[in-house]
């Protein structure tokens, strides 16, 4: 038996759908027989212009093979991507010629990577196994300024959507607030959410808070600094009002990284260090050494549905997260972290109000850590692909 699986980013990349394609590929690797293949099709490193670690254009491990498209550097800018995208759609049609498959995974870590798999799922009669991060139409709603390109461009990336999940054998939403969006799906639907790595579990992260009343305390955030995370509307004000309490480590690369900068410069603030995105075993230092762990979505209604994988990450990570979100990720957070500080997001006063009131607090998350554990997560997710995989082989002999 042989599966194609398509994602846009893979590891060595850094990114959350690189994480998680890398850890559902060893799972299924680990379950299939020796002469079964998985092919993997993906891009060349570039979640983040300033970190592109290096990979090869072509790996063959055991039972699976990956492919990655080179592509040009881009801006992050919806043009840019759409570029890019169309390289990778070419590339992957060039490499899948006279190939014959008995299924289709893809993961939307770009929405119209579910497009292209749901076109060769058509155009060739394979099952399509989708799994959801993201809805385009929504962000695009939420993002793009222009009227006149949401006029055209939204009811295109309908469309697109839509095509796409009718065309899946199965549908799989990482968050649950997806869910009333794709209520037209009748087919079989789960809602595996990302997880917990196991390199967070095997790190001592607790620190001691006998010297609380010491200043500054560091708060970082470590991901991508865009549009979705509206951080230069938060930042720069909060570590205004909180100098010399407190000390900002912001780490990642995105799209609206230059309003960040230029916020804090016209403010003159100093107490928050930009850093460039790295590698996770350097990642982990700072993260032992911060007091707080801070998350953020834009005040945006299209951020109402997400599950941000940040939230797995610091939530295996026994240190404060203090979380500006709404919708369905504040439910998950007061439902699963407890002991999590909420504000609404993109007020400075709530924030700040939260940081100053604090007290410590022992912080226990074994039951969470349990619960999300990625490779019980995936252990089940591939289960479900292998029966849809077995069941198909099935009715073709």
């Amino acid at each position: 038996m042989k599966l194609l699986i398509l994602s846009f980013y893979y590891e060595p990349d850094l990114s959350a759908c690189s994480f998680r394609s890398t850890a559902l590929v060893k799972s299924l690797s680990e379950k299939l027989d020796e002469d079964d293949e998985i092919e993997v099709i993906t891009t060349m490193p570039n979640r983040y212009k300033s970190l592109r670690n290096p990979a090869l254009p072509f790996e063959e491990n055991g039972n699976t093979k990956i492919n990655r498209i080179s592509l040009p550097d881009f801006k992050f800018k919806f043009f840019d991507q759409a570029i890019a995208f169309i390289i990778y759609w070419i590339g992957v049609k060039k490499l899948i010629k006279n190939q014959k498959y008995d299924l289709i995974f893809v993961t939307s870590g770009r929405f119209f990577t579910a497009f292209l798999g749901a076109t060769i799922a058509n155009n060739t009669k394979i099952s399509l196994y989708l799994d959801i991060r993201d809805i385009l139409s929504d962000g695009v709603s939420d993002v793009v300024k222009s009227k006149f390109a949401k006029f055209f461009l939204i009811p295109i990336i309908k469309s697109a959507e839509k095509f796409s999940v009718l065309s899946a054998t199965h549908l799989n939403l990482v968050s649950e607030g997806f869910k009333d969006s794709f209520n037209f799906y009748k087919g079989k639907t789960t809602f595996f959410t990302n997880g917990i790595d196991n390199t967070f579990l095997e790190i001592d992260f607790e620190k001691k808070y006998e010297n609380y009343q010491n200043k500054p305390k560091i708060i970082t955030y470590a991901g991508n600094i865009g549009e979705g995370q509206g951080l230069e509307k938060i930042i720069p004000e909060a570590a205004k009002r909180l100098k010399g309490k407190y000390i900002f480590n912001i780490i990642g690369d995105g799209g609206t990284k230059r309003k960040l900068i230029k916020k804090l410069a016209d403010l003159q603030i100093e107490n928050v260090n930009l850093i460039t995105p790295m590698n996770r075993n350097e990642l982990i230092k700072y993260y032992q050494g911060s007091d707080f762990l801070f998350l953020h979505l834009n005040n945006y209604e299209a951020f109402k549905k997400v599950l941000p994988s940040k939230i797995f990450e610091y939530g295996a990570i026994k240190k404060p997260v203090i979380a500006g979100v709404d919708g369905y990720a504040q439910k998950f957070i007061k439902e699963h972290l407890e002991d999590a500080l909420i504000f609404e997001p993109c007020n400075v006063e709530e924030f700040t109000a939260l940081l100053e009131n604090y007290k410590p607090q022992v912080i226990s998350r074994e039951k969470f850590i349990k619960n999300f554990n990625r490779e019980a997560i995936f252990d089940e997710m591939t289960d479900r692909i292998l029966e849809l995989l077995y069941s198909r082989k099935v009715q073709t002999i």
